[in-house]
């Protein structure tokens, strides 16, 4: 489970900025806290905010670390694809301050392991710049420690690799091939190294779904869960989940179109099946033709069951776009019932729906913000850290949602009057 995620000089951040999943000494809903290891962990962080203030970028910053860990392979100098080499994924910097754009960008986690794989907690980050990998560490602490972090690597650019805590065997293939543009535990997944394979397999156990962005919206209904094609089990339980919102949806019809060109892909046309009013007939409509909130449902199920098989985190950003209310929050509590979440998935998703906010269903720690000021530098803070003009910390009693639209929180648009006509 994800414990802490740590961000600098990335985007609209310019400072240093922490979404943490650990859970406060709080009492409220305390069925949502996870024990595990020594650890007790939130399976849910929702991020509220104006428009335009930084709450993508929270879900940007861990995409990018992720990709960083998945393709830094491809960066290598001798990469080369097509006869073209593979192009290096630079960092995004915050650009608006001569101290920043040209600097590191910095992006650190702090994860556990199951209870069954010893409830391990890692630290692992990098820092990266225009031109490549400049520090990289990973460490980590057993379930029965209670001091510092153990090292089983460190690099730093211009430095000597230290290698502790790698087996001996590897170590010299790791110095030898690694490059300025690829991170230690990409290379020493590819080369079967547990310890470096566990980070990567992590990171490669999250899922990313972005439905504020308008070009990936029309493809929702080509995001088709796996065996959906063949497996008429897989279909069945894909009607199931469906026929919790649309239960005229009574089956699919999938059928593989193939084009005469070898080097074409097959065509998949899927058709939502519906059962007819007063009748036994069956009328079939193309999947792309159901409404936008049906495809999305669609879209976010394939997701939603690699997550919860693996114990990954979802990220999610504009969750509401397009769903009914109930819908989201049977999503979201999907994620906080403890019998139907058994690998403990863990939601992170941005929202303007302020009625979660007083919908009952989520702790203050569970509540994000994020604000841009007047310099277009973001911040991220949770609501259990803010404190009244007394200086006091917001009761969980509280209307949540309407003092945060009376901006008594902070991280509300700055309105004016729409006289430009």
């Amino acid at each position: 489970m994800l414990l802490r995620f740590n961000f600098k000089n990335f985007k609209s951040f310019r400072d240093d900025t922490t979404i943490d999943l650990t859970a406060a000494k709080i009492q409220e809903f305390n069925d949502h806290v996870v024990p595990i290891g020594n650890e007790k962990v939130l399976p849910v962080a929702a991020i509220f905010g104006a428009n335009a203030s930084g709450k993508s970028n929270v879900v940007e910053a861990f995409n990018y670390m992720a990709e960083y860990v998945a393709f830094s392979l491809n960066y290598g100098e001798e990469n080369i694809q097509n006869g073209r080499r593979v192009r290096y994924n630079k960092p995004a910097p915050f650009l608006f301050d001569d101290a920043t754009k040209n600097d590191i960008s910095y992006f650190e986690v702090f994860f556990i392991d199951s209870e069954k794989d010893g409830a391990k907690t890692y630290q692992y980050g990098f820092t990266v710049s225009s031109v490549g990998v400049q520090e990289e560490w990973l460490n980590y602490r057993s379930r029965t420690s209670r001091g510092d972090f153990k090292r089983i690597f460190y690099r730093c650019a211009g430095k000597e690799l230290s290698l502790s805590g790698i087996p001996e065997k590897y170590r010299e293939n790791i110095t030898v091939s690694l490059n300025k543009e690829t991170l230690v535990v990409s290379l020493g997944a590819k080369l079967r190294i547990d310890k470096l394979k566990k980070i990567r397999d992590w990171f490669l156990a999250n899922e990313f779904a972005d439905f504020g962005h308008p070009i990936k919206n029309l493809f929702l209904s080509s995001n088709i869960p796996e065996g959906f094609t063949e497996d008429e089990n897989v279909r069945k339980r894909v009607i199931r989940y469906i026929s919790t919102f649309d239960p005229s949806i009574i089956d699919f019809k999938v059928e593989v179109i193939k084009t005469h060109d070898e080097d074409d892909e097959s065509h998949i046309k899927i058709d939502a099946v519906h059962k007819l009013v007063n009748s036994n007939k069956t009328a079939a409509i193309p999947l792309e033709n159901e409404s936008a909130g049906t495809l999305k449902m669609f879209a976010l199920y394939p997701m939603l069951e690699n997550v919860m098989k693996s114990g990954g985190v979802y990220f999610v950003d504009e969750l509401n776009a397009k769903l009914h209310p109930l819908l989201v929050k049977a999503f979201i509590t999907a994620f906080l019932d403890p019998q139907l979440n058994v690998n403990h998935a863990q939601l992170i998703f941005t929202t303007h729906d302020t009625w979660q906010l007083d919908s009952g269903i989520l702790r203050r720690d569970e509540i994000w913000f994020t604000e841009k000021n007047s310099n277009g530098i973001s911040t991220l803070f949770s609501l259990y850290g803010v404190l009244d003009e007394n200086g006091v910390q917001i009761r969980k009693d509280e209307n949540f949602e309407i003092n945060y639209l009376r901006g008594k929180y902070g991280a509300v648009p700055k309105l004016n009057m729409l006289n430009f006509f």
